[in-house]
């Protein structure tokens, strides 16, 4: 039987290493990691999703995605076939994000973000992951990839502008009930991780491992 190919895409300015305590069986999943890559001048984040496409080699392939990677991996399956899109720590439409995010766009305060400062890692981890990650910063060294001026301005701006206004029912979203970038007070359904962080992908990683196989594999 052909293993289930499953593609991972990190979050915003995350390397795939944030997969590393991910285990699935190997003899029924294929798993395959994206990484960012920097983008093209202006380019729109439906064409970002539509060049990263390329560097998928399977039909039918399962995406998940954390944070902006969920984002990215449902502008993903608008240009090709997926056989089941699933983000962690992330949002199914923009009207899930929180009322600071709605404010930034009206205001277009997104523009005022100090982007230089975030490249220090430990602002860049403090505004990828959360506050609560001082004790960590070696850490996130290690996680924290891209640090490129222009792809931080674009993502940021990409994340705040994002134009899906309904959600997607097929796509599934697992969601920690501790998350402190997308509050669950905004999210209208999803599966709860019981005291999951946004950083869940890391410190949740035995309840994804236990319960990613029969997600995927369920009709």
């Amino acid at each position: 039987m052909d293993r289930i190919p499953v593609y991972f895409m990190p979050g915003l300015a995350a390397s795939s290493s944030i997969f590393e305590r991910i285990a699935l069986d190997e003899s029924v999943f294929e798993i395959c990691l994206l990484e960012w890559e920097i983008p093209h001048k202006k380019e729109s984040l439906s064409d970002y999703a539509l060049r990263i496409t390329k560097k998928i080699k399977h039909e039918n392939p399962v995406l998940i995605g954390v944070s902006f990677g969920g984002i990215l991996v449902q502008e993903m399956s608008r240009h090709i076939k997926a056989r089941k899109v699933i983000i962690i720590s992330s949002v199914r439409c923009n009207a899930e994000f929180p009322r600071r995010m709605k404010i930034g766009k009206t205001t277009k305060a997104y523009k005022l973000i100090p982007m230089k400062l975030l490249l220090n890692i430990e602002n860049l981890a403090k505004f990828s992951f959360g506050e609560k990650i001082n004790k960590r910063i070696k850490l996130y060294e290690k996680f924290l990839a891209m640090r490129d001026l222009n792809y931080l301005q674009w993502a940021v701006e990409s994340v705040i502008l994002w134009d899906r206004c309904e959600i997607d029912e097929s796509v599934v979203h697992i969601h920690g009930d501790q998350d402190e970038i997308f509050p669950i007070k905004y999210i209208k359904k999803c599966i709860v991780v019981k005291g999951g962080t946004h950083i869940m992908i890391l410190n949740k990683y035995k309840w994804l491992n236990e319960n990613l196989p029969s997600i995927i594999l369920e009709k």
